[in-house]
């Protein structure tokens, strides 16, 4: 059977396929391809990594369409059915043959090889190779950011251009606009042993039933369109003999069965599915309204938002023989979660059992590290213990972690079935990872988790375990695989010669942080946990002791520049008799991203800053600030100096330190750092974190919440919960803080490169024309824009043609000094407006 699926999710060992009607299969990582595999087996042999293999990751999306072929269908452990694909051309495309090739037909293609002219492609079809020329590969490259090239098992739906040779030889594109423009139709003689899902065409209604509706395509071929596969917003509209464009989803030869979509995004070839927002997984809504009941299959509701979800018979109630199909009569609301989301039908997929809208974790994104939990035994194995933790979410506890001691059987003291109480030590939504501990000393512990660096304070005591003992001391892991090092002089209050006769690994023990630097990830420990200092003192000990003393947060100096280097200056203090060495961060050039690269891209050696800010001092250097707003809060004394300060309410101004996938750590004057989870980041819909934070950006927090005992403080970053009272001034007074900072800019920048000074956004300018490009853009030259690239987008050329050579008048939009860019525009109503 042949099916059109969605990539839902990518692994290095295989894909995960949305499939119609809410199913899904899985592509091993040995059915891409016939060359990839090749390439797989020559890596296994060899034992050693190849460069021109890749991995699927770097292979693969998730939202892309792609055609495969169910190669068989296994009973799993938990007695649900695995559905296993092939995606390998030459099994999907098995129907075709080289005389069957015809001009404008849509198939797909593996890439085979690299060639200098463009790419052997892999099509499936035996005497028959096919060849696609650069020319028609590179815009599809520069739209799905894989790389400048193709990839060797490269997934393709390719549009058969020319065939010579009676079928020999094709010639092929993957251009987007005329994969998307492509139809099928009779000229290409489609039989039923040969039609490919994926395939767009025109059909014409026969019969419209309830439960969807019969259609003719390609003049003999019937097809079916379900309900799940109507087109939402005409699904009341359709009539006999209506002619409508669908596209084919599955093919069954042997049960002369075809079924069709009429759903948008499907109707162009290479479009994508509409995506679900993240925090909708997992959502429990308490209405839900009843649009159709199918007493063969199920129930479609509508959201809360509008959109459509599924719920099969068996997610209608708690068991078959409750099941009151009375209940679900067109209107009636119900309670309900969603479990997953069908990319091929557009739709939630819904549950009404109890126990499923109740479950305290139903993805693996509901469990955090640290967690205490109770699931049940599945397996175990040498690596380990299997531990089921609710339905379709599995755990491993490593044989490390069955005890607090090492058990040599295991098998003595767990059986199959038992009841455990666990913890996560490591969980991994994306990669579908949950690592668990069942060592009592640490289920049991009371102790803060230690699940980042950041949270790694200096004095912190909490538990870890030994993972290694040798000579040099020991390596103890923590939660998400943080790990530190306790140096053999901070094994315990007498001296230990041999470490490894005194402690074991997985030995459970308190450990102190003495030091840790977050961003190379390196952690100083002790088992030694009085406050007394130790030999550890003379590590700490750094040339700048003694000037801890003679500056103090908050003070401000003047510096000269010494040495520019890729992430900040090292300065001098002037005025300091002792020529103290410092150091400026270029995120701490200024409040604003943008204006701390342009600054360090303005200045050189030997310049003086004025007024910048002792803020720390880390490492070997002292560590300066020029950010204007972190300035102000320490003059103000609008800042906690220690955690015991922080008080909920707070409006406190820091800058950014880390941006993790569920939040952004802060971190203050004075050393303080702070967690904004996901949901308190933004007044927006917050995706994907990096789209709204970067590191070093100046924020200004208001304290949630605060934990003494494991030294936590929340934050909330939203906008609207951050203002002080007038935010029409507050914003005033960045924008003019901007502005200010930007004419500083400029007036450095006109000692190096006063040509791109003299153009403003605004200014009129005389261009003369020198080239044209392919997606519309145009570049030009000009005298007063000497060494930079002044171009203009297809829309701002607005509708005049334009020659190369041509002169033109335009308007400048915008200049970005840091990459000598200039944009412009030639549209008459812009050039019309008076300064």
């Amino acid at each position: 059977m042949l099916l059109l699926g969605c990539i839902k999710e990518v692994s290095d060992y295989e894909l995960t396929i949305s499939l119609p009607n809410g199913l899904s299969g899985f592509v091993p990582v040995t059915q891409i391809s016939d060359a990839y595999s090749t390439l797989l087996t020559k890596q296994v042999a060899q034992g050693e990594l190849l460069e021109e293999l890749n991995s699927l990751p770097d292979l693969f999306s998730p939202g892309t369409l792609v055609r495969c072929i169910v190669t068989s269908i296994e009973k799993r452990d938990d007695g649900h059915r695995s559905v296993k694909l092939s995606i390998d051309p030459k099994k999907v495309n098995k129907g075709l043959s080289s005389a069957a090739l015809a001009a404008g037909m849509l198939l797909s293609g593996s890439v085979l090889s690299v060639e200098d002219h463009g790419y052997l492609i892999d099509i499936g079809v035996t005497g028959t190779h096919a060849f696609l020329p650069h020319q028609k590969a590179k815009n599809y490259i520069k739209a799905v950011k894989k790389g400048p090239d193709l990839k060797i098992g490269q997934n393709l739906n390719c549009l058969i251009v020319e065939v010579k040779n009676e079928g020999r030889v094709v010639c092929l594109s993957i251009d987007r606009s005329e994969v998307a423009a492509s139809i099928a139709t009779e000229r290409q003689n489609w039989t039923l042993s040969n039609l490919l899902p994926g395939l767009v065409v025109k059909a014409r209604v026969q019969k419209v039933a309830p439960h969807g509706m019969k259609l003719t395509f390609l003049s003999y071929f019937t097809g079916i369109v379900d309900f799940m596969h109507m087109d939402p917003e005409k699904s009341t509209s359709y009539s006999p003999d209506q002619v409508v464009k669908a596209c084919v989803l599955s093919v069954q030869p042997m049960a002369r069965a075809v079924r069709l979509t009429l759903r948008p995004p499907f109707l162009h070839p290479g479009g994508a599915p509409r995506q679900l927002p993240g925090q909708r997984l997992g959502a429990v809504l308490e209405e839900a309204t009843v649009k159709a009941f199918y007493k063969q299959f199920g129930a479609i509701f509508e959201l809360d938002d509008g959109t459509l979800a599924f719920a099969r018979l068996k997610h209608l109630s708690k068991t078959r023989k409750s099941f009151k199909p009375g209940t679900f009569k067109e209107g009636s609301k119900h309670k309900c979660r969603i479990i997953d989301y069908s990319l091929m039908d557009e739709m939630c997929v819904i549950s009404l059992k109890l126990q499923i809208i109740e479950a305290q974790f139903l993805l693996h994104q509901d469990i955090h590290t640290g967690d205490v939990l109770q699931g049940k035994v599945v397996s175990l194995k040498p690596i380990g213990m299997q531990v089921k933790v609710a339905d379709g979410i599995r755990g491993l506890v490593p044989s490390l972690h069955l005890s607090d001691v090492i058990l040599k059987q295991p098998e003595k003291k767990y059986n199959i079935g038992d009841e455990v109480k666990c913890r996560v030590l490591e969980c991994n939504p994306e990669g579908k990872k949950l690592i668990l501990t069942l060592k009592k000393s640490l289920v049991q512990s009371k102790l803060p988790v230690l699940s980042n660096y950041e949270d790694a304070k200096p004095g912190l005591i909490t538990h870890g375990f030994v993972v290694c003992a040798r000579e040099f001391g020991c390596i103890v892991k923590f939660y998400n695989d943080v790990k530190g090092l306790v140096p053999k002089n901070e094994l315990g209050s007498e001296p230990i010669s041999c470490p490894d006769k005194v402690f074991y690994e997985g030995q459970v023990l308190k450990v102190m942080v003495l030091k840790c630097e977050p961003q190379q990830e390196r952690l100083l420990l002790s088992f030694r946990l009085s406050s007394k200092p130790g030999p550890l003192d003379r590590w700490k000990c750094t040339p700048n002791e003694k000037q801890e003393v003679k500056y103090q947060i908050g003070e401000l100096v003047d510096v000269k520049i010494l040495k520019k280097k890729d992430n900040g200056l090292e300065v001098s203090i002037l005025e300091d008799e002792d020529n103290v060495v410092a150091w400026i961060p270029t995120l701490h050039l200024s409040d604003f991203i943008a204006t701390s690269k342009l600054l360090w891209h303005c200045l050189r050696e030997g310049d003086v800053l004025p007024r910048v800010m002792y803020l720390s001092d880390k490492g070997e250097h002292i560590i300066l600030s020029r950010k204007s707003a972190v300035i102000s809060a320490v003059q103000e004394e609008q800042v906690v100096r220690s955690f015991s300060e922080i008080q909920p309410g707070m409006l406190l101004t820091g800058y950014v330190r880390n941006v993790m996938p569920f939040g952004v750590f802060v971190e203050f004057p004075f050393g303080v750092t702070g967690l904004a989870p996901k949901v308190s980041m933004s007044d927006k819909f917050v995706t994907d974190t990096k789209d709204h934070f970067v590191v070093g950006q100046t924020v200004i927090a208001k304290v949630m919440s605060t934990d003494m005992e494991k030294q936590r403080v929340l934050l909330n970053l939203k906008v609207s919960e951050c203002s002080s009272g007038d935010p029409a001034a507050e914003s005033f007074a960045l924008l003019n803080q901007y502005f200010k900072e930007l004419k500083e800019n400029r007036d450095l920048l006109r000692r190096g490169e006063p040509s791109i000074c003299e153009l403003v956004p605004g200014k009129k300018v005389h261009l003369v024309v020198e080239d044209v490009r392919e997606d519309g853009s145009a570049l030009f030259s000009a005298t007063s824009a000497t060494g930079l690239t002044v171009t203009a987008t297809r829309y701002h050329l607005g509708d005049k043609i334009i020659a190369v050579g041509e002169k033109r008048k335009a308007l400048v939009l915008h200049v970005d000094a840091l990459t000598s860019e200039v944009y412009v525009s030639l549209r008459e109503e812009l050039l019309k407006q008076r300064p």
